[in-house]
């Protein structure tokens, strides 16, 4: 590897160089990414599309460190991830990196204080007297300090997002992952959960988001068109290419 593919800019978070990655079923290796470059700098908000098959569930498992590549290097905040190290991984995805789920994953039975609360346990970094005032500044920035006691099974399906995107929040993290966080919603509740994914950008956070629905990509400065494991398309310029291009939304 060149010096100069291995230099990063101050405000580069995420390099991704030659990245691949294939799953092995009986002996039978299945390639889904091939060879991607890629760079996200602090506080972009970034849209992964494609069509089903195209690889961006998986590229999004291996940007949030869920998942590893079977080939290429990942650069985060400059330093080269080294995947043999499980408590440095954990470390990361417990202060560095939070996620939306499409599902919500949370809490039914508990409130959403507490559903907020529950990722400060484990981060070392969040001191317990803090825990309550932090939580309670997230459910605040999503819109929400009046449902701060209900359960999260008396609130609508936008709302337990917006406490979703709360607990995510909670910890301060580098990045936020998005994946699919419209896709249980109806389209208003869909609007009402990219605002507030908006304005976590505009207040500085790096917003990754993956989905399959045009309008919801289209709330991101940045898209990137993934088809058969590769980058189609990388620009900020993307109402142009979306209307010159139909087989993008295929």
């Amino acid at each position: 590897m060149s010096q100069a593919a291995t230099q990063t800019s101050g405000d580069t978070i995420i390099q991704l160089l030659n990245i691949k990655k294939s799953y092995s079923n009986g002996g039978v290796e299945t390639p889904v990414l091939h060879g991607i470059d890629l760079t996200i700098k602090k506080g972009e908000f970034l849209s992964i599309m494609g069509p089903s098959g195209s690889g961006k569930s998986t590229l999004m498992h291996i940007l949030g460190f869920l998942d590893q590549p079977t080939g290429g290097d990942y650069l985060f905040l400059g330093k080269k991830t080294e995947y043999s190290d499980d408590n440095a991984l954990a470390l990361i995805r417990s202060e560095r990196v939070s996620f939306v789920f499409q599902s919500f994953n949370l809490l039914s039975r508990t409130t959403v204080l507490k559903n907020v609360i529950l990722p400060m346990i484990y981060n070392p970094l969040a001191p317990k007297s803090e825990r309550e005032q932090r939580a309670l500044k997230a459910i605040e920035t999503v819109g929400l300090s009046n449902r701060a006691t209900y359960l999260t099974s008396q609130l609508s399906g936008g709302q337990q997002q917006r406490v979703a995107i709360a607990r995510a929040l909670v910890t301060d993290p580098d990045i936020i992952f998005a994946d699919e966080p419209t896709g249980n919603l109806d389209s208003a509740s869909g609007v009402a959960v990219m605002e507030v994914l908006q304005a976590l950008h505009k207040n500085g956070h790096t917003i990754i988001l993956v989905t399959h629905e045009l309008k919801t990509a289209q709330h991101a400065e940045r898209i990137i068109h993934l088809l058969d494991g590769r980058i189609e398309s990388d620009s900020r310029d993307f109402k142009r290419i979306f209307a010159t291009d139909s087989t993008l939304l295929k």
